[in-house]
């Protein structure tokens, strides 16, 4: 009995940790959306396009 909770407590105060980091990286991310929306004008299509497109783009970078 006492190793389960053990168990439990470590499976729940990992997945508490992993919950943390997502949350914070979801807002930055969101944050950076914003704010090249308001300082550029890159809505968040433009920046999907882009990322999609990436992968055939880096060759060409690497020129």
């Amino acid at each position: 009995m006492l190793i389960a909770l053990i168990v439990a407590w470590l499976i729940f105060t990992i997945l508490v940790k992993v919950v943390k980091t997502t949350v914070k990286t979801a807002f930055l991310i969101a944050a950076i959306i914003v704010l090249l929306q308001v300082g550029y004008g890159i809505g968040p299509q433009q920046m999907w396009n882009y990322i999609v497109q990436l992968p055939q783009k880096l060759p060409q970078l690497g020129r």
